[in-house]
């Protein structure tokens, strides 16, 4: 197996994880906000997303291939999406302004991401 083979499998196997922990602290973490002046601002979604971006950076840093960087951010997604369809009760994620900023800012920033991340591929050959 060549070194770009192996490093795309080593991500794949580190990106799991890591996405598992960022839709769970970044779930947990959307609704804080902050009423200032009479605004409200929801520190807890740009925090989170913060956070989304920093982990996908580093899969795409430590690994050298965009593949766990985008596998990171399709399961957040898809895991914060499921959050968001359970039924009253036990949703996780409401269509409110914070949640619609975690949800779609997911999306937004994985692929700020993997343009970001584009630098640190290893070349083919």
């Amino acid at each position: 197996m060549n070194e770009k083979a192996a490093g795309t499998a080593r991500g794949l196997a580190a990106a799991v994880p890591a996405a598992f922990f960022v839709a769970v602290a970044g779930t947990a973490l959307h609704r804080h906000d902050i009423l200032i002046g009479g605004v409200e601002l929801s520190w807890g979604a740009a925090a989170a997303l913060l956070l989304l971006a920093s982990v996908e950076l580093w899969l795409g840093a430590a690994f050298g291939s965009l593949v766990p960087t985008a596998a990171c951010g399709a399961l957040c997604y898809a895991l914060a999406g499921w959050w968001s369809t359970l039924e009253n009760g036990k949703r996780l994620v409401i269509g409110d302004t914070a949640g619609n900023l975690w949800i779609y800012g997911i999306a937004v920033v994985t692929a700020a991401m993997l343009v970001w991340a584009r630098r640190y591929r290893i070349p083919p050959g």
